[in-house]
C-alpha cells in the first residue's frame, strides 16, 4: 500500500521542494482562497492525467488552469475584452473564466473542447508556488470526483492521502466554496454556470451586460459523453455518502422527533432545546453568510463520519452572492444518482 501523503509547513524550503515536483510532473494539493485543489502543470498531459486517476474524475469533467499573471492567462486563453475588464476587476480572486483555449492546453484539460477554464487565485500560497513552479497549474478540488470538497488539508489527506504525496497546509480556506465560473466564449452573451463569491449581479455591473444563468445541472448519458463547459456543472456533486435531503425550511421542534436523522440548519435554533439536541448542527451562529459558507463542507463532512441514517438540510436564506452559491452546492449534494 502506498505511503500516506506527507502535510507539509509553508516554509521557504518546502515551497521549492514542492515546485520541483509540480516541474517534475508530479501532484501537490495546495490552498487556495476558495478549497484546496489538486494541482500539477497544466501543460503537461501526463502530469494532468495523474490528477484525473488520483481523483477518479471522468475525462468529461475539464480542469480549471490556475495562472500567475494576465500574460500567462493569455497564454493558454483567448482574453476578449470582456474578460480583461472581468479580469481587472475580480483577478486575482475567486472568478473562473471560460475562454477560447490557445494550442499550448492540452485536450485532457479541457475535456477536449475548443475552451478553457481559467482563473488568477489570491491565495498567496498558491501564488507562491505559481512564481515558483514557473508555469499555470491545472488544480481541481483535492478529494475523490464528486464527494465534499475539502477546505483543511486534513480533510485532502482522509479522501486522497493514499493516492498523493505532498499536501501543502495553508490553513483553513477562507471563503470555503468553489469559484464562479462564468461563460465568455460569446463574451456578447455571458453565462454563469457555477455561482460562487463573485455574484452575477456584480458580473453584469462590471459587464454593463445581463449575465445569463446556465440551466440546471446535466444528467444522464450527456454526462458520461459529452465534455462540460466548465467544473462542477454535474447534477449531483459535492455529495456525502449519507442521503442528503435539501428542504426549504426545517421546524425546529421535528429533530426530536427523527433522532436516527441528523439536522443541519443555516442558522443556529433559537430554542435552547433544539439547539442542544445531539443531533442538530448549523452553518452559523449569527446568520453571517460568509461564516456559513467557511463551514459548510466541514460540516457536510463530520455529519457523513457520523452514525446517521439521513441528513436533512435546510436551503439557504438570502440573496447575497453566497446564498446562491451555498444553495447550488447543496442542491447537487442532495441530488440523487442517475
Amino acid at each position: 500500500m502506498p505511503s500516506p501523503a506527507r502535510i507539509h509547513r509553508p516554509t521557504p524550503r518546502n515551497l521549492a521542494r514542492l515546485a520541483g515536483v509540480l516541474q517534475r510532473g508530479g501532484l501537490v494539493a495546495l490552498p487556495t482562497e476558495t478549497v484546496y485543489g489538486l494541482a500539477a502543470d497544466a501543460l503537461d498531459a501526463a502530469a494532468c492525467g495523474k490528477i484525473f486517476r488520483a481523483k477518479g474524475r471522468p475525462a468529461t469533467d475539464p480542469l480549471i488552469v490556475h495562472v500567475l499573471t494576465l500574460a500567462q492567462a493569455d497564454e493558454v486563453g483567448e482574453l476578449n475584452p470582456a474578460a480583461r475588464k472581468l479580469a481587472a476587476a475580480f483577478w486575482p480572486g475567486p472568478l473562473t473564466l471560460v475562454l477560447p483555449k490557445r494550442e499550448i492546453v492540452p485536450a485532457m484539460v479541457t475535456a477536449g473542447l475548443g475552451s478553457v477554464a481559467v482563473r488568477m487565485p489570491k491565495h498567496p500560497l498558491f501564488r507562491k508556488m505559481l512564481r515558483l513552479a514557473g508555469r499555470p497549474l491545472a488544480a481541481p478540488s483535492a478529494n475523490p470526483f464528486g464527494y465534499i470538497s475539502p477546505t483543511t488539508a486534513a480533510h485532502v489527506k482522509a479522501g486522497l492521502g493514499r493516492r498523493i504525496g505532498h499536501i501543502l497546509d495553508g490553513g483553513p480556506c477562507r471563503i470555503g466554496v468553489e469559484s464562479t465560473v462564468l461563460d465568455l466564449r460569446v463574451p456578447e452573451h455571458p453565462v454563469l454556470l457555477r455561482p460562487g463569491a463573485v455574484s452575477r449581479a456584480a458580473l453584469a455591473a462590471a459587464l454593463g451586460r445581463p449575465v445569463r444563468l446556465a440551466p440546471a445541472g446535466t444528467t444522464g448519458e450527456a454526462e458520461r459523453t459529452t465534455g462540460l463547459p466548465g467544473p462542477g456543472m454535474l447534477a449531483r456533486h459535492y455529495s456525502p455518502r449519507t442521503p442528503l435531503t435539501l428542504t426549504e425550511k426545517i421546524a425546529a421542534g421535528r429533530a426530536a422527533a427523527a433522532p436516527e436523522e441528523a439536522f443541519l440548519f443555516f442558522r443556529r435554533p433559537k430554542t435552547r432545546a433544539a439547539a442542544e439536541a445531539k443531533n442538530v448542527f448549523w452553518l452559523t451562529a449569527t446568520g453571517s453568510l460568509e461564516e456559513a459558507a467557511r463551514n459548510l463542507f466541514d460540516r457536510l463532512r463530520h455529519l457523513d463520519g457520523g452514525a446517521w441514517h439521513a441528513i436533512r438540510a435546510e436551503r439557504v436564506p438570502g440573496r447575497g452572492a453566497l446564498a446562491p452559491a451555498l444553495n447550488d452546492r447543496l442542491a447537487r449534494a442532495a441530488a440523487r444518482k442517475g
